[in-house]
């Protein structure tokens, strides 16, 4: 593995993985891969908080720095809840779910399956009735990685992995579906033609 693909994913690593692009970034790897380049400070990371700061600093080499205000502060994790009740079952928030943690069905209720959630916080805007909200997810107020595991984060970027594939699977099959219908009405126009 070369050398800065190594940083990269050992950056990566240091990430929470909560995938909620507070960094600046579209998602974790984005921020590694910027880090490994020199063109992102190794202070962009709420949900990492002070701890994870120190870990960039290790593996980049850079001083250790206080979190960068402009995205956020370290603040106690948080989950979302749906009050399903309010629910319109629009299905937007399933889009907005970098984790694939929230289920359901258009037009049928929504709800958000806890011990999955990272608390990215990327649902909320995404709602038009305003039925998300955020909870405590850990009982003891802890921040960055108190609050969250290693395991946690391997398992939140396995889950945003899959997605992303799935995402890619399915948008190449739109366009193969898209080119084929294309594909069929060209060659029946063509033939209609006297």
């Amino acid at each position: 593995m070369p050398v800065l693909e190594s940083l990269i994913q050992a950056l990566d690593d240091a990430l929470p993985q909560t995938q909620c692009t507070r960094c600046g970034y579209p998602d974790c790897r984005g921020y590694a891969q910027a880090m490994a380049a020199g063109e992102a400070d190794i202070n962009q990371c709420p949900p990492g908080g002070a701890e994870g700061i120190a870990r960039l600093a290790a593996l980049t080499g850079r001083a250790v720095l206080p979190l960068a205000m402009v995205h956020g502060v370290e603040a106690p994790r948080q989950r979302a809840v749906i009050d399903e009740a309010a629910c319109i079952g629009c299905a937007l928030c399933l889009k907005a779910c970098p984790v694939d943690c929230i289920v359901g069905a258009p037009k049928r209720m929504h709800t958000v399956i806890a011990a999955l959630c990272t608390g990215c916080e990327l649902c909320l805007p995404a709602c038009p009735v305003d039925c998300i909200s955020l909870v405590a997810a850990s009982a003891d107020n802890a921040t960055g990685w108190a609050a969250w595991s290693p395991t946690q984060a391997r398992e939140a970027r396995g889950r945003y992995t899959a997605r992303q594939q799935r995402r890619q699977t399915d948008a190449a099959e739109e366009s193969a579906r898209l080119a084929a219908a294309t594909h069929t009405r060209i060659a029946g126009a063509t033939a209609a033609v006297p």
